[in-house]
This record gives C-alpha cells, structure tokens and sequence, in this order.
C-alpha cells in the first residue's frame, strides 16, 4: 500500500479495537489503495493485543495517523472487564476530536470509512462537518441484519423474524450480552443500530452466493426502510503465497500428504475453559486424522499464560500424536494455512474473518461457534453448503462440555464427507467469480469507488 500523497484527496478508515476487527479493514484499506484510491489509517496505540500492535507494525508509517483519544476512566463500567469492548467504548466516546485532527491533514480527507463498533458516535460527526462517511461491518449480512434491527427489538429479547421472514435468529443464537439489556455491549449495539440510516453505505465482507436473499432484502429496503446501500465485495484481498520464511508450523504441513489434515483455530477472541480444551485434544487424537491446532486460554493474547502443553493436555500427549498432529499455542499465517495442499478441512469457532476466509480458500469448515455472533454467523455454514454446524454442541454461554467421545465421531465423519468438500469448492469458485472483473463484488468495488 501506499499513501498516494500526490493525489488531491484521501479516505480516511477509522477501525476499533482487536484483531478481528483490525484485520479486515486493513484489507480492505489494500482494496482500495490497489484501486487507486488514496488511503490512510487512524489508529489508537498502544492496542489491546499483541498481535494488534504486530500488524500495525508491518504498515508503511505514512499511512498511520494517531488518534489521541479523550480521558475514559474505565472504573465507570466495573461490571465490564472485556478490555476490547472498553476500548471501543473510548473511542466512541472521542469522535468530538476528529474534525480538528481531519482539518490538519494534507491532502483533505473526502470520505470516512468506520468500523461498526463506533458508529453512533462518528455517523453524526461526520454528517454534521458534511464529510460522506461508510461503514464497515466486519461481520455478516446475517448479523448486519440483527443490528439493523436491534432499535426496534423489545426486551427481553426473543427469537428475531428479519424481513418477514427472511431471515430468523432463534434465542438459542442470539449472542449472550445481547441478553442483558444493561451490559455495555447491548447499549453500544443498538445505539449503533439505530445511527447506520445516517451512512452513506454499509460495507460489509461477504459475496451475493453467500448470502443471496437477506442482500436482496436489504437493497429492497425489506430489512430496514430508508437503509443505505449494503455494498457487499468480499471476498476482502486473501494472501495465498507462502511466506518467505515458512514457520515451523508451515513446514510440519509441507511434510504432510495432500488434503489430511483438520485446520483446528478457535480464533483471536475465543478461549476455551481447560476442560473443554482437553476433551477436544483427546477427540482430536481418537479420531485417528491428522490434526494442526492452535491453542488459546485467554481472550486477550498478552493474557495468555505461559503454561506447557504438556501441562494442558496431559503428559504424554505430545509424544503420542507426533507422528499426526502439531499442537502450537502463538500466532499463526492462517491465510496461508488455509490455502495449504496438505489442508482439508477446517474446525473454526466459525468467526466471520474465519468463515469467509474457508469461503474464499473453498475449504470445508466444522462450524463449532463459542460466543458473540459465532451462532449467527454459523447458520450461514450449512445454508451456504460450505461445512455443517453440530447445533447441539456447547458454546461459552453454556455449562455442558462437548465430550472426547463425540468430537472424535464428529471430526472422522467431516474428514470423510467428500461431498462436503466438493460442496465447499463450489462456493470457492463462486467467491472467486464474485471478484473477478463483472463479478457481483467487482462490481460493488466499482460502485463504491464511484462513491468514494
């Protein structure tokens, strides 16, 4: 990317807080930047993670602007610990400070692009210094709808019915903070719910093979009346060249044979409890198939605590499933995983980066969502014909732990099903025409360009 400081004007992109937010829209600043459109990114560091501040650290410095935020004394909020949704409860609550942090910079900023997380408090801010401003929901067209809606929505919340019908969230899906209609996270969604009839577009990184009939609804204006335009060009730009320097994780795959083994990555937010993590290591080996797991016990990566594999799936374990599965606890190049010969399937918390990145790789997933939008998201796995979702299996709002027993059944049963890969490699294909030149994201590329 560059900063194209000869151009005459530039768009401004505003994420929030965490790694799966930051990721995308860094994608899609790429979009745009290999587009011809002049781009620059506001950032508030240090960040929360880690893997965050690496990201970050791997742009050119022109294209990053701090953005000081205003005094936010998180004490206010003493029954909320998520230090991610505290973050964008500071920022949020600093969108008086970007019109004379805007007016400083050369060349002029045209346009706003703002994560969702944010947008009840920018949307007005920038209609009021009349500056075209867009958001970018990182999550679904499914979940888009859910907060499109989430004004309108009694409480306590129910089932949710989007566009007569189009659309249903059963109660059982809904994510769990929603639930509480005094959690923090509930307030910021339905104020930022109420705020999008205010863009001038909602981006969203999905593709119309994805998600045929709620898009349609949506432009139809059958979700929300008066809705801006849902402008859906994803598959956002997926790296799929190896690294220069493989990791060791990359070179345990290159030793393996073609389409073996499981993908397990619960994501950069989700964390099993210690019990669950050991069920699964131990459906993982009963299943017999080759297995690449990344490990998480803690939300936040600089949580993380330095314990041992051994010491979390028992000793011996490392030793007996060597010959056919790698088990790593730091960050790995998931795109490149993803996109690997020797992978075929993918078990996944079912995340939307993660979920769309199977898409575009056309890669069977085992949808096993924890929290948050995880369910919402995962109804999308088998309608797409993309993977299945074992509806019975616990999530982090629920005591039950998913046995060895089970996961082991579940996993050799996945790994067998070549109609579900071949299903997947169709919608693959499907994502790969959605952004090819006349392709239905290309052309929503080129609308939003036009708009920029």
């Amino acid at each position: 990317m560059s900063s194209g400081d000869t151009k005459r004007s530039q768009v401004l992109l505003i994420p929030s807080s965490g790694m799966g937010h930051l990721n995308p829209i860094v994608r899609l600043a790429k979009g745009l930047s290999d587009r011809g459109i002049s781009i620059s990114l506001l950032t508030v560091r240090p960040s929360i993670t880690a893997a965050e501040s690496s990201l970050l650290s791997s742009l050119p410095s022109s294209l990053l602007i701090d953005f000081p935020l205003a005094p936010f004394d998180p004490s206010l909020f003493p029954e909320f610990s998520d230090p991610v949704i505290l973050r964008w409860e500071a920022i949020r609550r600093s969108a008086h400070l970007l019109p004379s942090l805007i007016s400083t910079l050369s060349p002029p900023v045209s346009s706003l692009i703002i994560d969702i997380t944010i947008a009840s408090t920018f949307l007005p801010v920038a209609v009021a210094a009349n500056i075209p401003c867009f958001v970018f929901f990182v999550s679904f067209a499914s979940m888009l709808a859910l907060c499109s809606v989430s004004p309108f929505v009694p409480h306590p919340i129910g089932d949710v019915k989007i566009a007569g019908g189009v659309l249903k969230i059963p109660y059982s899906s809904v994510p769990p903070p929603l639930r509480d209609p005094n959690h923090l996270f509930t307030t910021q969604f339905i104020e930022n719910g109420r705020a999008l009839t205010l863009a001038n577009g909602i981006i969203v990184n999905t593709f119309l093979a994805l998600e045929p009939e709620l898009l349609a609804a949506f432009n139809a204006g059958e979700v929300v009346p008066g809705f801006p335009p849902v402008i859906a060009l994803g598959p956002l730009p997926l790296e799929k060249k190896q690294p220069s320097s493989p990791s060791p994780a990359l070179r345990w795959l290159d030793e393996q044979p073609d389409k073996s083994v499981i993908y397990v990555n619960f994501g950069s937010r989700s964390a099993m409890s210690m019990e669950q993590i050991r069920e699964l290591g131990a459906g993982l080996e009963m299943s017999g198939c080759r297995f690449f797991w990344v490990v998480k016990t803690a939300k936040v990566d600089r949580e993380e605590k330095a314990v041992e594999i051994e010491d979390l799936l028992g000793e011996g374990y490392v030793k007996r499933v060597e010959e056919r599965g790698l088990v790593v606890r730091e960050w790995v190049e998931q795109d490149a995983v993803l996109v690997h010969r020797a992978v075929a399937g993918f078990l996944s918390h079912s995340g939307s980066n993660s979920v769309m990145e199977a898409a575009a790789a056309g890669l069977r997933m085992l949808a096993w969502p924890r929290g948050g939008d995880h369910r919402v998201i995962a109804a999308s796995v088998p309608r797409s014909g993309l993977g299945i979702w074992p509806e019975s299996w616990a999530w982090e709002a629920d005591e039950r732990i998913v046995a060895a027993e089970e996961i082991a059944v579940k996993v050799r049963e996945f790994m067998a099903d070549e109609k579900l890969a071949e299903t997947a490699g169709k919608l693959g294909a499907a994502a790969t025409a959605a952004v090819q030149e006349g392709g239905t994201s290309d052309q929503s590329w080129r609308y939003l360009i036009t708009k920029l």
